[in-house]
Order: C-alpha cells, then sequence, then structure tokens
C-alpha cells in the first residue's frame, strides 16, 4: 500500500527544479504532486535525494509556485503509463494523456517508464529482414528486426517525410506476428506534428501506431518522459502481445537539449560542449531498450532520428549515439539540392547487422553481392567526379566516363523514388541490376559467377 506525504517545506526555486527540505524516505525517480495556492496542480519527478532534501524535476513551468504557499506531495511510486492493445490508433502527449480526444485508455496494466533490464544472456541474435520499401535503406543499409539504427539528419532534410514513409511502409518480411509502429515527437514544431498526424490517419497506418507528441513549446522536461513512455508502451505490445514494434524516436537532439537544460539547471559540471557527462549513459538507457528476448515472439526495433547541430557528425550528440547503436543512415544535403528523395549518402552510411538479415530465405541470395558492388560501383564514380572537377570531364578515360554517368543514374534510380512510391526488396534488387549492367560484365568482381550469370542484363548499354 502506498502512502502520499505532503511537505510545505519548498526551500527554493531554479528553472524546472524545485528543492524540498526536511524530507523523509524520499526515493530516487519519485513522483511527487505539486500543488499551488491557487489550486493548479502539476507533477514532477525526484531526481535528487538526501536525509535532509530532495530535488524535484517539474514537468511543467515552474511559475506560480511560491515557496511559502505550495505544498509538495510524495506519492510513493514512480512514473507508470497505463498500456493496452487499444492504445494502437491513439494520439498521446509527452506526458501519456489522450491528445487526440477526452477519452483516456482502458489500460489493462500500468508499466514503470523506466523500463526493466534486460539481461545480456536472454538476448536473441537480430536476424530477421524489416521491409522498409525504401531501396537505399533495404538494398544498402538493411534494418534488422530488434535492431537500433539512427538516421543522421540536418536541419532543413527531410527526415521528417522518411521517418512518415517507413512508418506507413514497414513491415517485417515472412512473418505472421503483428506488427506495430510507436511513434514519438519528441520536441517538433506543431507543423511537423500535424505533418505525421495527418500522414499516419490518410494513409491508414494510424491503425497500427501508438502516437506521443511532446511540441516545441510543451516544457522541455517534458521530453525526458516522451521516449520513455514510447518504449514502454512498445514493451508491452512486443513480450506481453508478441508484436514486432518499430520505435521511431524523432528528434532525439531535442531529448539532448533538454538533458543538458536539466543538467545545468542542477549546476553538475559540463562535458563537452556544455552536455552533461553521463549522456552516453542515459542515451544507452533508451537505445538498449531495442532487441529480442529469447522465448518472446514480439521485438523491438528503434529508428531514431536526431538533427546534427551544424552538419557535424563529431557533435557529441550523434558522436555518442554512434558508439551505441549499429550503424546509422546519414542524410546528405548534396543530394537533396539535386533533388533526390530520399537523400541518403551510401558512403556515410552503414548498417552493421545488414548481413545478419539478408540473403537466401530472407531477401535473396545475391542481396549481399550487389550491395556490395553498388558501393563499389557508386565509389569509382565519386572519384571520377572529383578527377573530372580538376582536369575536365572531356579529359577522363572511357571507363571513368562509364562510372560517371553510373554515378548518376545510381543517385536519380536507385537512391531516388517518390515519397509514396513503396518497393519490394525483389524491385529494388532488379533496379540494382539495372543499373550494374550498364557496366561491363567483366567489372563485377563483388558478385559469385553464378549470380552473375543468372542476373546480368545483356544488352542494357554495357560494353
Amino acid at each position: 500500500m502506498k502512502f502520499e506525504i505532503e511537505y510545505s517545506t519548498i526551500e527554493s526555486v531554479a528553472g524546472p527544479l524545485v528543492v524540498v527540505g526536511k524530507t523523509r524516505n524520499a526515493q530516487y525517480n519519485e513522483v511527487v504532486r505539486i500543488r499551488t495556492a491557487d489550486g493548479g496542480s502539476r507533477l514532477g519527478q525526484v531526481l535528487e535525494t538526501s536525509d535532509k532534501y530532495a530535488v524535484v524535476q517539474v514537468f511543467g513551468p515552474t511559475d506560480g509556485i511560491n515557496i511559502d504557499t505550495t505544498s509538495v506531495s510524495f506519492l510513493g511510486e514512480t512514473f507508470t503509463v497505463g498500456v493496452s492493445e487499444s492504445m494502437l490508433g491513439r494520439v498521446f502527449n509527452g506526458q501519456g494523456k489522450p491528445r487526440d480526444t477526452s477519452a483516456g485508455v482502458a489500460a489493462e496494466e500500468k508499466r514503470d517508464i523506466n523500463g526493466a533490464p534486460i539481461n545480456p544472456t536472454a538476448r536473441e541474435k537480430p536476424s530477421e529482414f524489416i521491409e522498409t520499401g525504401v531501396s537505399a535503406i533495404d538494398g544498402l543499409d538493411t534494418l534488422v528486426r530488434g535492431q537500433k539504427l539512427p538516421i543522421f539528419s540536418a536541419s532543413g532534410l527531410p527526415h521528417n517525410q522518411l521517418a512518415a514513409q517507413v512508418t506507413r511502409q514497414a513491415n517485417v518480411k515472412n512473418s505472421s506476428e503483428g506488427f506495430a509502429v510507436v511513434f514519438a515527437g519528441i520536441g517538433i514544431t506543431y507543423d511537423d506534428a500535424s505533418y505525421f498526424i495527418n500522414e499516419f490517419r490518410k494513409t491508414g497506418a494510424l491503425k497500427r501506431t501508438v502516437a506521443f507528441i511532446n511540441l516545441a513549446d510543451d516544457p522541455s522536461i517534458e521530453r525526458i518522459l516522451t521516449p520513455r513512455l514510447a518504449l514502454s508502451t512498445a514493451e508491452y505490445l512486443a513480450y506481453d502481445r508478441g508484436m514486432h514494434v518499430l520505435v521511431i524516436l524523432d528528434d532525439m537532439t531535442n531529448y539532448a537539449e533538454a538533458l543538458r537544460e536539466l543538467s545545468s539547471a542542477r549546476e553538475e559540471v559540463p562535458g563537452r560542449r556544455g552536455y552533461p557527462g553521463y549522456m552516453y549513459t542515459d542515451f544507452a538507457s533508451i537505445y538498449e531498450r531495442a532487441g529480442i528476448i529469447k522465448g518472446k515472439k514480439g521485438s523491438i526495433t528503434q529508428l531514431d532520428v536526431l538533427t546534427m547541430p551544424s552538419d557535424d557528425v563529431t557533435h557529441p550528440i550523434p558522436d555518442l549515439t554512434g558508439y551505441i547503436t549499429e550503424g546509422q543512415i546519414n542524410l546528405s544535403r548534396d543530394l537533396m539540392n539535386k533533388g533526390i528523395y530520399p537523400p541518403i549518402q551510401p558512403l556515410g552510411s552503414l548498417s552493421r547487422l545488414m548481413n545478419n538479415g539478408i540473403g537466401p530465405g530472407k531477401t535473396r541470395e545475391d542481396h549481399s553481392g550487389v550491395s556490395n558492388q553498388l558501393y563499389t560501383f557508386y565509389a569509382k564514380a565519386q572519384d571520377a567526379k572529383s578527377l573530372s572537377a580538376i582536369v575536365g570531364a572531356e579529359a577522363l578515360s572511357d571507363e571513368d566516363k562509364r562510372y560517371l554517368k553510373f554515378g548518376d543514374e545510381f543517385e536519380a534510380r536507385f537512391i531516388g523514388q517518390g515519397t509514396y512510391e513503396r518497393r519490394t526488396i525483389e524491385e529494388t534488387l532488379d533496379i540494382g541490376w539495372d543499373l550494374l549492367s550498364m557496366l561491363p560484365e567483366g567489372d563485377l568482381t563483388r558478385i559469385k559467377k553464378d549470380y552473375v550469370a543468372k542476373y546480368y542484363r545483356k544488352g542494357k548499354g554495357n560494353a
């Protein structure tokens, strides 16, 4: 039985933090309710505690909190979210309250938003292909069920369109289990939120989606809650209901900024560029909630969007993310300026688990070879492009000119596709073979000869 203990001993208010004195037995992460003299109420969470005081993080504005007339009640429990399958098709705010209607959710049970740690020995190796319908991902940087694969983007790049497209199109190939998407908008604008919700509704994707939306004008501290609410919901759908769940967190940079704001309010010693020294550990507590558990039918796969400040891949946010996750999808401003969507730069992207999820019975037997050969030819095309900038296109050899033409066609036909165009993996690989067949058959050194004999298109303009 939980007991609510009320205190009227606020000592100070600093930014989003309230220091409550003379507390007894306050627990880390315990939920508190703050009541102001005008009858207002807001929630908070204990960040730090000792025998003499407790530091409370307020989820909401702190204006109106008077240290003489405001009371703080410690509720004796951590933040929880009520979960059930009826959450599918619903939109919630950053605190888990319905944003679409006034009707709540009939929760089947409550879950601690911090989740339960997964025993490393209970984890199963990811090995099943998730088809996103996007050629640049499926063909070159394959997403595997149970993987965590971030999208490295920047201001002005179409990461929102790509996230919405993956939400609409993604499914686990050759699987009978249900598929669901949990989307968390973290500190996004009202226009972006409207775009996502409208996209989900008009395409029917909302039926299999649970959306948590924290707007840019919502309290920034609420951004600490939003991804954890989403992941707790995903854990219920995956491990209790046996569903394959794709979690999309957009934008983790806004989450990191909220983390820095909170650290500054606590007057902690800053780390790189003012971010807290524990940001790596904090990121890991979110990213590591993806995976497959032995004996459980469901799984959690993460596609995390982060915008790199000043397009800097060495910035602490993408840098630390890269250490935890299993690769990255890198969006290119140069490709976007060419009018190519999605502007995924193959040479800056990587899926470390790709080979686990492709091949016979999963995608197609030639997938690995096609991917390696496309990478090789595109890299040669970039070298030819750099050389032409120095000596001029007319001075290039016939071989370099072929690679230059291949590079242009590869960007336009393989990387480029419509926002609502969904390609199967077979269609993606067939496009790859059309492009590879632009070059002499003898140049295909990264693919088994049997596959070249089977799929190479003779007479497609090759020499």
